[in-house]
């Protein structure tokens, strides 16, 4: 039986997302990604040869039927808006669907910025209470996964809960870095803590525990009333990790949501992007022959904007100024002439000009490569021109004097970095 037509998981698109609204927190910086977020927000990072970090989410909710968005913005938040206003236009409004930008409001007090992911969600709270839905999804804006939101929607409903948190099943040590969750056999949260020292484990496990996935499905009134308390406690951090979760889960029904792949029963595709070595990793795995996150799935696609560009081109076949590209994805508008990409992606309009090689690397949009050049395990920033004869990835103490080099080794080049200051990179 073809891929095409193997049986499908059952979709829950129904009066449930329908009436739901999505809120995407998309307003961190990510400084853990270094010089890629000094002038962008960390959801609006490319990622995967054409797509930006949010489309993930954005497209998960799209393929779940849930088509009222709102994104919460707020650092650095210029490329973000011009991609949402340029690639996510297309839903019709005559039917009440939109994908609404919500920068923060100054509703409640003087201060500029969202105080936390509770506040962020607080200082709309008269808009969303007009817009009457009947359940809030809660989404990070920063993780690379698919998922279909409309399954969770079921269980919460089926459950009778008042709050279902989304979670991973995650090593122990790994567990420090993220909100952990002890449940009990029906998966009733009975206690929540954030980045513990000793996470709790997960029933019927010794070695791994039950991690927050920053996915929440509200009851839209439970919400409101949650955050209108929070909002009146003193010395609240205004999060839903450190201050909603744990205030609600003795009194009120909060269930956690196991994030599984629907045919296998094993852990689905997450990845936190949120640091270089992590981000190379995962944009190394899609070259892989069969690799966990499927671009190529015609039952989920991650939608995005794409500029119109011609198809890539390999010019030249002499036995020393090949173009050619091996193991690599190659995107639109890419020329690679007279040399050699190995085991790389490349997103659209990058140039790789005769006699050089890039190897095990992360080339992202507009990127001009010189001659003679040799680039290996790194990843080259929007915009970069690099220098004829330039050499990356084979002395790690000569690229610690011009680029930034990870704790896995992975360089990380800026036009800043080549002396080339072009400060604003969209």
């Amino acid at each position: 039986m073809s891929d095409d037509n193997k049986q499908q998981p059952e979709r829950f698109v129904s009066h449930l997302t329908r009436n739901t609204i999505a809120l995407i927190l998309a307003g961190g910086r990510g400084s853990r990604l270094k010089q890629m977020t000094d002038w962008r927000a960390k959801p609006a990072v490319p990622f995967g040869g054409k797509f930006r970090i949010i489309d993930f989410p954005l497209s998960n909710c799209i393929n779940s039927g849930i088509r009222k968005i709102g994104i919460l913005t707020q650092y650095k938040a210029d490329s973000l808006i011009r991609h949402i206003q340029q690639g996510w236009g297309f839903l019709r409004g005559e039917f009440g669907e939109y994908v609404d930008l919500m920068p923060a409001q100054q509703r409640h007090s003087e201060h500029d910025w969202y105080l936390g992911t509770a506040d962020a969600i607080y200082q709309n709270i008269d808009i969303l209470r007009h817009r009457n839905p009947e359940f809030i999804l809660v989404l990070a804006g920063d993780h690379i996964y698919k998922m279909d939101y409309g399954a969770m929607l079921a269980d919460h409903v089926a459950n009778q809960a008042d709050l279902t948190i989304g979670c991973l099943e995650v090593p122990l040590e790994d567990a420090k870095a993220f909100g952990v969750m002890h449940v009990d056999d029906n998966r009733r949260v009975k206690a929540f803590v954030e980045k513990p020292e000793n996470p709790p484990v997960m029933p019927g496990k010794t070695d791994s525990a039950l991690a927050s996935m920053g996915i929440y499905v509200f009851n839209a009134n439970f919400l409101f009333e949650q955050l209108i308390k929070d909002a009146d406690t003193k010395g609240s951090n205004r999060d839903f990790g450190k201050d909603i979760i744990p205030a609600v889960i003795e009194k009120y029904r909060v269930n956690a949501y196991p994030f599984l792949d629907m045919q296998s029963g094993g852990q689905s595709y997450w990845r936190d992007v949120g640091t270089i070595d992590a981000y190379w990793a995962a944009n190394m795995e899609l070259i892989g022959v069969k690799p966990e996150l499927n671009l190529y799935d015609k039952t989920w696609p991650i939608w995005t904007y794409q500029a119109q560009t011609p198809p890539a081109k390999f010019v030249f076949d002499d036995d020393d100024r090949r173009g050619q590209a091996i193991d690599s994805m190659v995107s639109g508008g890419c020329v690679v002439s007279g040399s050699t990409v190995r085991h790389s992606l490349l997103f659209s309009q990058v140039r790789v000009n005769s006699y050089s090689v890039v190897q095990d690397s992360v080339v992202l949009p507009d990127v001009n490569i010189g001659r003679h050049c040799r680039i290996t395990k790194a990843i080259i920033e929007k915009g970069c021109d690099v220098p004829e004869g330039t050499i990356i990835g084979e002395n790690r103490e000569d690229d610690e004097k011009r680029f930034y080099v990870s704790p896995g080794g992975v360089v990380l080049v800026t036009s800043d970095m080549l002396g080339q200051r072009r400060h604003y990179v969209r």
